[in-house]
């Protein structure tokens, strides 16, 4: 049987991605799971980013970023990189670590080194030295990124995101048929993983097949 897909669609400067991520681990722990990070940039240059000092910003961190993040015990903080960076450089970086088959260990880098470390993830030299940090390549990661090799591969990737998944806000998980927006629990998402695993097994299993009056 085919692992169950789970798509989370997410952007790099998005803290209740960020939160996101230790439910749905903890959820897939165990399971045949395959979970694919799907990019969404959610101020795509040239809009204009958010800046930290903004009120925006504050009152939605204290109200609900700060609270959430202490009850689930993730250490995390308002980056003060002001404004906020582009991140089409960081995702045309994850299509590289996709390709070396580190996709996941290079997203959780890059959340960790925003909302924990305050690195300006929109920059070259940061995020060279974080791709070389999960074993990439620092020199041929460089690279791809100055050429813009996968420029088109991540324009492709919005473009879906955007006109074919109609992600309208991250983050989005699309669970089997089940597509779920905002954080969720760990119990939520195990209760979805369980129910899409008993649907596609039993689709596996034949579903639709009969008997004519000509036999089987």
């Amino acid at each position: 049987m085919l692992a169950l897909t789970i798509k989370v669609y997410s952007d790099y400067v998005c803290p209740f991605c960020f939160l996101a991520e230790k439910p749905l681990q903890e959820a897939a722990e165990g399971k045949d799971v395959q979970i694919e990070w799907m990019p969404f940039e959610l101020r795509p240059y040239p809009n204009e980013t958010l800046r930290p000092e903004g009120e925006y910003l504050q009152t939605t961190w204290k109200q609900y970023v700060y609270p959430m993040a202490e009850q689930m015990g993730i250490p995390i903080v308002l980056p003060r990189v002001s404004p906020q960076p582009y991140t089409h450089l960081a995702f045309e970086g994850y299509q590289y670590a996709k390709e070396k088959g580190k996709a996941n260990e290079y997203n959780h880098r890059m959340f960790t080194a925003f909302f924990q470390e305050e690195k300006d993830i929109g920059d070259i030299d940061v995020l060279t030295k974080l791709a070389g940090e999960i074993g990439l390549d620092e020199r041929e990661f460089r690279e791809a990124l100055e050429t813009r090799k996968y420029k088109e591969v991540h324009r492709r990737a919005l473009k879906h995101a955007y006109e074919e998944a109609h992600i309208t806000a991250v983050p989005t998980f699309v669970i089997g048929d089940t597509v779920l927006t905002g954080v969720r629990s760990k119990e939520t998402l195990e209760k979805v993983i369980e129910d899409e695993m008993k649907k596609q097994s039993f689709r596996n299993f034949g579903e639709g097949m009969a008997c004519g009056i000509d036999g089987c």
